[in-house]
């Protein structure tokens, strides 16, 4: 749980990250985003946001995802995940009130950007499970020492 522990630190520290898709065309696509990660027995993210024709096809094509986050001090922390639509309406409230109560910088209200709010047709809900997670920083990078790695 170390690692786990680590990343939702640095991860919620840094908000916003880098994650990439890859089509049908087999190349890959960023986009900026910002997830918000719950750790109990399991570490799951969530991301609020847009279902895009190119987010639909890409994750239809691969449900994978990679997440990077970085800051000018080259703390860096990477999730590959498996990531999923979710449509049901009280998870979708349920992530938006996470939200809505996390402190800053992390805490975000979509009612601007979504006033139809959870239950509408716009905005979207995407699950993040991780099966790797990787954490480098300014030490790891000079190859003074190793990243930590889960699993």
């Amino acid at each position: 749980m170390v690692v786990q522990k680590e990343f939702v630190a640095r991860a919620h520290r840094i908000v916003w990250c880098t994650v990439a898709t890859v089509g049908p065309d087999n190349r890959p696509r960023t986009r900026i985003l910002h997830p918000l990660w719950e750790l109990d027995d399991d570490l799951t993210g969530w991301i609020v946001t847009k279902a895009t024709p190119i987010k639909v096809r890409h994750l239809a094509y691969s449900r994978y995802v990679s997440c990077s986050y970085w800051e000018p001090g080259h703390e860096v922390a990477v999730a590959d995940c498996r990531a999923e639509w979710i449509t049901d309406v009280a998870t979708r409230r349920r992530v938006w009130e996470l939200y809505r109560d996390a402190p800053a910088p992390l805490g975000y209200n979509f009612w601007g950007v979504f006033p139809e709010g959870p239950a509408g047709e716009s905005p979207s809900l995407l699950r993040l499970a991780p099966y790797r997670l990787r954490l480098s920083d300014v030490e790891t990078l000079s190859g003074r020492k190793e990243p930590l790695v889960w699993p």
